[in-house]
């Protein structure tokens, strides 16, 4: 009686727990998530809000309680395991920020009710995939982060005292060259906006700005590049590696399950043989 009430009890959390981890649930909590991206936008445009604003608004609303019945789903099915898992985190803040008073001093942190498309990072693989090698990345991207701001100071510096008498308002301090220089190194407006107009009054400037377009744009930021590709490569390698290692092991007790049913089919026929001859 009391195993039976055991089994009775533990059926609805397994039942909750194969509903959770299904494809269909995943799927409709990603399109979800797809139609309240479309009708957020659609509430910053005032005709969209004129025509159907009630609407619009409801469709937010129980998309909203959607998404709090799936985190309750999985609060229930994984207790004390759900905050072991950043995504499980990822997606509660969010959620938790959508329920936030309309009124009040916390009302300006509803604008954040956009933040909820970003919930389909942690409801794609793929997606999840890229922001896990961008975050294995950050350690190599913080060495290369710190020669590009030790370039950038030394270039400042330079840059003030070179050109700062004459074109304060690029280079008249530190940051004021800092913010050129930031702009030259993204290309936009580099040359018609800043150089052209200094090299009119240094013509060697030159010889300063095309290596540090060299350095900063066509080596240092292709190095971040260098470290999320290379990051990627070595994600998709262990997942090729688990993968091949789940298929020997599925072949493996494929194997063993073959023999044991040679085994059995052998004693099955070794038995009929002695029910035969007696």
């Amino acid at each position: 009686m009391i195993d039976g009430a055991r089994s009775f009890a533990v059926a609805p959390g397994a039942t909750v727990r194969r509903l959770v981890e299904s494809r269909a649930f995943n799927l409709t909590v990603t399109a979800v998530i797809v139609v309240n991206a479309v009708t957020l936008g659609l509430e910053t445009w005032p005709a969209a809000m004129a025509a159907a604003g009630p609407l619009l608004l409801a469709i937010d609303t129980a998309a909203l309680w959607v998404f709090t019945i799936e985190i309750a789903l999985k609060l229930w099915v994984y207790r004390g395991g759900f905050f072991r898992q950043g995504w499980n985190l990822f997606d509660f803040a969010i959620v938790a920020i959508a329920w936030l008073p309309s009124a009040g001093p916390l009302s300006v942190l509803r604008a954040l009710r956009i933040v909820r498309v970003l919930r389909l990072i942690s409801v794609i693989p793929q997606m999840r995939a890229v922001v896990g090698a961008l975050f294995r990345a950050l350690p190599g991207m913080g060495s290369i982060l710190a020669v590009l701001l030790l370039v950038f100071y030394v270039a400042a510096v330079m840059a003030t005292k070179l050109f700062g008498g004459d074109f304060p308002e690029w280079f008249g301090s530190i940051g004021a060259s800092m913010y050129s220089l930031f702009q030259i190194m993204t290309l936009e407006s580099w040359s018609m906006g800043i150089v052209r107009p200094v090299m009119e009054r240094y013509p060697e400037a030159w010889a300063f700005f095309v290596p540090f377009i060299v350095v900063t744009t066509f080596t240092v930021l292709n190095l971040f590049i260098a470290l999320i590709v290379n990051s990627m490569q070595t994600l998709q390698a262990r997942a090729d590696e688990n993968l091949r290692a789940e298929a020997e092991i599925a072949h493996d007790e494929r194997a063993l399950l073959l023999e044991r049913i040679d085994a059995l089919t052998g004693e099955v026929r070794d038995l009929r043989r002695s029910l035969a001859k007696g």
